[in-house]
């Protein structure tokens, strides 16, 4: 090993160029997480105890080698001269107004349409605990359900996690507060995901509640037939397909019939014409019980969508990454509409 060591020290102090493209393969094969100091890291855990001091320092000396060399080819902007000239005389440059982001667009028209019918707004943290982000939510410990999401816990502590949806700020608020409840949650979640044209790590979704007495599925198709005319402005034919949720039970999944008028109307309905906006059902007694609710005397329906899916649809876009990549070429399509 030491030989070995020792070669690839030759290699960093011969290495020379002004490439950049060279100079980040450099970086890679020797910094990178599968490059040549990991690797001798991970070696290094398995010789014998009475040659770690030794193996331990060449390791350490080539890792600041590596370093040193990076720093030294590091390309070295122009220095700029000491002295600004500015012409005080001249006229300004025209400010160009800027715009709310098209989905905070979305979501202050959907937060203003449950407000109009009753909702309260809440919000809760991103980082969440085991029992307000599964268990309260009639998930429990090796419950199958858990791994329709793929979440990012914390190293340090492993009952913490970024939340994988906003029915959390749900139980927290039915923890400290009696019905009649009507919440919406709208915020951020992450999920373990490969990010793609039609999924990412993070996204933004706003989830509705609501208990008190004599609540039944009814009045969940009502509320949901009533937003999507608000939101639309015409009155679209939806669907409700059975579903699974552990927190809701019956569950459905909700479509809106978007139509065939143009090919990117097919495109994005997959030819049927039929779009899924949200999930939805009523509220599972077991979730009640969780939060010291009556599931005797109360019942009660939640709904969710992501706020991404909402823009695709309403502005026409094909690929959610646009969202986040922050090109102002973009987001300057969206100066005018503020409003929906």
């Amino acid at each position: 090993m030491q030989e070995l060591i020792e070669k690839y020290k030759q290699e960093v102090s011969s290495f020379k160029s002004s490439d950049v493209k060279e100079i980040e393969f450099f970086r890679i094969k020797f910094m990178s997480k599968n490059g040549v100091l990991n690797n001798l890291f991970n070696d290094f855990k398995k010789i014998e105890p009475e040659e770690k001091r030794k193996i331990g320092l060449l390791i350490n000396d080539l890792k600041n080698c590596i370093l040193s060399k990076i720093e030294s080819l590091k390309i070295k902007p122009k220095e700029k001269s000491k002295v600004q000239k500015f012409d005080f005389t001249l006229p300004s440059s025209i400010n160009k107004n800027g715009s709310l982001h098209p989905l905070t667009i979305v979501e202050n028209k959907i937060i203003e349409i449950f407000k109009l019918i009753g909702f309260e707004l809440q919000t809760g943290p991103e980082i969440e605990d085991d029992w307000h982000n599964f268990s309260a939510l009639n998930m429990p410990d090796n419950h199958p359900a858990r791994d329709m999401q793929d979440t990012f816990f914390l190293k340090k502590n492993p009952d913490l996690l970024l939340r994988t949806h906003t029915s959390s700020v749900q139980i927290r608020y039915m923890e400290n507060n009696l019905p009649p409840i009507r919440i919406i949650s709208p915020g951020r979640v992450f999920r373990n995901e490969d990010v793609s044209a039609r999924s990412h790590c993070l996204f933004h979704q706003i989830e509705g509640l609501a208990i008190d007495e004599n609540i039944n599925f009814s009045d969940l198709k009502l509320i949901i037939q009533e937003f999507v005319n608000r939101l639309f402005g015409e009155e679209k034919k939806i669907r409700f397909r059975p579903s699974f949720f552990p927190f809701t039970e019956p569950s459905a999944e909700v479509d809106i019939y978007w139509g065939l008028k143009t090919e990117t109307d097919k495109k994005i309905t997959k030819g049927t014409g039929w779009l899924e906006i949200m999930g939805c059902g009523m509220v599972d007694p077991n979730v009640l019980k969780n939060v010291k609710i009556d599931n005797d005397k109360y019942s009660g329906y939640a709904f969710g969508m992501g706020i991404e899916r909402i823009a695709m649809l309403l502005y026409q876009i094909d690929d959610i990454r646009l969202f986040y990549e922050n090109d102002v070429r973009f987001l300057n399509q969206f100066r005018s509409s503020n409003i929906i």
